[in-house]
């Protein structure tokens, strides 16, 4: 009797294991073929360009793929990010690299760019000043209070000759620590990147990112000195990293690189000056 309870125990072991195994593996059968079915896609955005650009160029190249598409906006940028990581969301249209790895970093997240886009660079703009030239000591300079975004904004007042920085700034952690000369006796107003235009009558000179122009209703016409904006600083769609490869996330990708939404973002005068992805260049 004693034996036959072992046999019958390890056999009830074993059946049970690969049962286990048994549905384990049919959930990830299931999961793979919900992936690839997948034909609804949710968007967050914050205020900027992307919006309109993801509308107007690539929606109804995703809609005639079969797509359903929705849009949420954020006003915030790790909120966005955490809603990727959680699912909430399936991507986002509204960073640079250098933020996404930061926020990971500082969220604990394992989110990944899948597509750089077009992007407006950062710039310089008058407010009770409205000349470079003879720029008044302690003049008050806006520049926005996110470490990635502070760094592009300093160095541009670098090349203005303004300011001196470290030898040792970092893109992902500058602060106004890292100002080594400051020979004008600037006064730096961190704000937050959204309240930069509003504000701008209330400072000498703002430096503000890209999308924020768009969306404040600036035009680059009126800037006094504009960033040479490089691929680490232009803004990609971002999804969460096991999503890379699906068929969904791929189809994204897919609509950035197409010739239609080449012509689109050639056609329309509004995107006139921004840094184009490899993928979009003559």
């Amino acid at each position: 009797m004693p034996r036959f309870t072992r046999r019958a125990a390890g056999a009830a072991t074993l059946a049970a294991v690969v049962l286990l195994a048994g549905c384990a593996q049919a959930d990830a059968d299931a999961g793979a073929a919900s992936d690839a079915d997948k034909k609804s896609i949710t968007i967050g955005f914050n205020p900027g360009p992307y919006f309109e650009m993801f509308e107007e160029g690539v929606r109804p190249i995703l809609e005639d793929e079969g797509y359903t598409i929705k849009t949420k906006d954020f006003t915030d940028g790790v909120i966005v990010n955490v809603a990727v990581d959680d699912g909430d969301i399936d991507a986002n249209i509204m960073q640079h690299p250098v933020y996404l790895e930061a926020i990971n970093a500082q969220e604990g997240l394992d989110n990944a760019a899948l597509v750089q886009v077009p992007g407006p660079p950062m710039a310089v703009f008058g407010g009770k000043s409205s000349s470079l030239d003879d720029v008044a000591v302690g003049a008050e300079i806006a520049v926005p209070n996110q470490p990635s975004n502070q760094y592009r904004a300093l160095k541009l007042l670098e090349e203005l000759g303004w300011v001196e920085l470290s030898d040792t700034i970092d893109t992902a952690t500058a602060s106004l620590q890292d100002v080594s000369e400051n020979p004008h006796d600037l006064r730096f107003i961190e704000m937050e990147n959204a309240q930069q235009v509003a504000a701008l009558t209330d400072v000498d000179y703002s430096v503000i990112q890209g999308n924020f122009i768009v969306s404040g209703g600036l035009d680059f016409d009126d800037a006094l000195a504009v960033e040479e904006l490089t691929d680490e600083f232009s803004v990609v769609v971002t999804v969460a990293k096991k999503n890379l490869d699906a068929p969904w996330a791929q189809a994204i990708k897919a609509a950035y690189e197409s010739d239609e939404f080449a012509e689109y973002i050639r056609s329309d005068g509004a995107y006139k000056g921004y840094n184009l992805p490899a993928a979009l260049e003559d």
